[in-house]
C-alpha cells in the first residue's frame, strides 16, 4: 500500500499546514514512541534537531510533546545538519534521531526526517505503519483539545553538537592550510558550524549567507542558487567554493575560475582517488537516473562501473549497501561515503574533496576536467495532482516518438517529484537545440493532458 505521509525525503509541507499542523506533528510523535515500545527502544530518548526555520521550534516542541506522551524522553541539539543528527542517532544512546527540516525548500515549507537508531532513514514498512498508527490517532480524537504554541514551551537545547564536529575532522589526513575557501551556507543549518569545521581543518575561510533569521534559509543564495558564490569566488581569488542547501545534507562546489561543480563533477573526483588508493570495492560507484551520460563515460575510461538508481539519497544507498559500495550520490551534490556516513553530508563531502586536491596538489577543476558534459534540460511542470504516467496516453506517445528521433544517442527521463507537486522531465542528448526542442513537445503534451 502505498505511503500517505512520508515522501521519499521524509514527510514534508507548508509549516501549520496538514501534515505539519500541530495535530497530525503530535500524534506522529505518540506513533514513533509506539513504534519504538513495540521494539523495545523505548528507554532510549530521541534526539531532535533542526535547520533555521521560524517554524522549527514549534515542531520540535509539538513532535517533543508527543514522543513524551508515548512514554519516550527527549533530548535536543538545536540547530544541526541532518547527517549531524544521523550521525549522534548512530554513536549516542538514543532510540532514533528526527530532522525538522526542508531541505532546499524556501522558509515556508518544513518537514520531518526520522532516522533510526543506526542511523539510516526508517525503511519503508516501518515508516508506513507509523503513518496508519497516525491516522487511527487522528480519528480517535484523543488529540482534539492541544496546548497552543504559547502554552507549548520552545525546547532547550540539552545536547551539545561537539561530538559531530569532531568526528568530521577526524575523516581528513591532511592539513588545509593555504587553501582560501569562500563558503555560502545558505542561511541555513551550516550557518555557524561549515565556517567553524573548515577554519579548524586549516582553511582560510570567507563565509557569506551565515545570518539566518527565520526567514531568509535558500533565499537566493545556498546550493540552489549559485551566482552570489560564483562571483564572491572571483573576487576574492579564493581556491574553491562551497555552497550547501538548507539542511546541508548535500552541497555543490564553484572552481577558482567561477565555474560550477556539481554532484557529478564531485563524484568522479572522489571516486577516481578512491580507485588509486584502492578503497573502491567491485571499482563501482552508485548515482541515480539524472547523472550526465559524460560522468558514465569519464569513469568507463578509469575502469569504473557506474550503476545507477530512481532518483533520491535513500535509494543510492540501499544500492550501495546492497554491492558494498563506498561511494554514491545525486547530481544535485548529495554524496555518501559509506565508510564513514550513512546519509549524504555536505561538509564532510567539502572536506574530503578539498582533501584529495590538497594531495593531488591540484584544483578541482582539473581533476574533473575529464567529464565531458552531455547537453541536458530539466524542466518542472507545476501540476495539480499526481497521475500515473501509464493514464497519460498522450504524454506517453510524444514521449515514445522522442526517443525514437534521439536513436539512442540521449535519453529522456519523466518523472514525478517526491516532495512537490511537480513532474520533473528531464532530456539529456548530443545536440543544445534537439535537447530543447524535445523538452518543449513533451511539457506542451503534459500541459495538455493535465491542464
Amino acid at each position: 500500500m502505498a505511503k500517505r505521509l512520508f515522501g521519499t525525503d521524509g514527510i514534508r509541507g507548508v509549516a501549520g499546514e496538514y501534515p505539519l499542523d500541530p495535530k497530525t506533528v503530535t500524534a506522529l510523535g505518540v506513533a514513533l514512541a509506539d513504534d519504538l515500545t513495540r521494539r523495545g527502544l523505548h528507554l532510549f530518548p530521541v534526539l531532535i534537531g533542526m535547520d533555521t526555520r521560524e517554524s522549527g521550534p514549534a515542531l520540535a516542541a509539538r513532535l517533543a510533546d508527543g514522543l513524551v506522551r508515548g512514554g519516550v524522553a527527549v533530548e535536543f541539539v538545536g540547530v544541526l545538519t541532518t547527517p549531524g543528527v544521523a550521525y549522534l542517532a548512530r554513536t549516542g544512546a538514543f532510540s532514533a534521531g528526527v530532522m525538522i527540516s526542508a531541505s532546499h525548500n524556501p522558509f515556508q515549507d518544513n518537514g520531518i526526517k526520522v532516522f533510526a537508531q543506526s542511523g539510516y532513514k526508517l525503511p519503508d514498512v516501518e515508516e508506513h505503519e507509523i503513518e496508519e498508527e497516525v491516522f487511527q490517532i487522528l480519528d480517535s480524537g484523543d488529540l482534539d483539545e492541544l496546548p497552543d504554541d504559547a502554552v507549548l514551551a520552545p525546547l532547550e537545547q540539552t545536547y551539545p553538537v561537539d561530538r559531530y564536529l569532531e568526528f568530521l575532522l577526524g575523516t581528513v589526513s591532511c592539513n588545509l592550510a593555504g587553501r582560501k575557501i569562500v563558503v555560502d551556507c545558505g542561511n541555513g543549518a551550516a550557518s555557524a558550524l561549515a565556517p567553524a569545521l573548515l577554519t579548524k581543518a586549516g582553511a582560510e575561510v570567507v563565509s557569506i549567507f551565515d545570518q539566518p533569521n527565520g526567514r531568509n534559509i535558500n533565499l537566493k543564495c545556498g546550493a540552489t542558487h549559485l551566482d552570489a558564490l560564483q562571483a564572491k569566488v572571483v573576487e576574492t581569488g579564493a581556491d574553491f567554493g562551497v555552497a550547501f542547501d538548507g539542511d546541508a545534507d548535500r552541497c555543490l562546489m564553484v572552481a577558482k575560475s567561477g565555474k560550477v561543480v556539481d554532484g557529478d563533477a564531485i563524484l568522479l573526483v572522489a571516486g577516481a582517488r578512491l580507485a588509486k588508493e584502492g578503497k573502491l570495492p567491485g571499482n563501482l560507484l552508485v548515482t541515480t537516473v539524472m547523472s550526465n551520460l559524460g560522468l558514465e563515460k569519464a569513469l568507463e575510461r578509469l575502469g569504473i562501473q557506474m550503476v545507477r538508481t530512481q532518483v533520491g539519497d535513500k535509494y543510492v544507498l540501499e544500492e550501495m549497501i546492497e554491492r558494498g559500495a563506498a561511494i554514491g550520490g545525486e547530481q544535485s551534490g548529495h554524496v555518501i561515503f559509506q565508510q564513514f556516513a550513512t546519509t549524504g553530508d555536505g561538509m564532510l563531502t567539502a572536506l574530503k574533496v578539498l582533501e584529495t586536491c590538497a594531495k593531488e596538489n591540484a584544483g578541482i577543476e582539473e581533476l574533473a576536467s575529464d567529464l565531458t558534459v552531455f547537453p541536458q534540460l530539466l524542466v518542472n511542470v507545476r501540476v495539480a495532482a499526481r497521475r500515473p504516467l501509464s493514464e497519460l496516453p498522450g504524454v506517453q506517445a510524444e514521449i515514445a516518438a522522442c526517443e525514437k528521433e534521439l536513436a539512442g544517442a540521449g535519453r529522456i527521463l519523466v518523472r514525478f517529484s517526491g516532495t512537490e507537486l511537480l513532474l520533473r522531465v528531464m532530456v539529456e542528448g548530443l545536440d543544445q537545440k534537439l535537447v530543447e526542442s524535445t523538452a518543449a513537445r513533451i511539457v506542451a503534451a503534459i500541459k495538455a493532458e493535465l491542464g
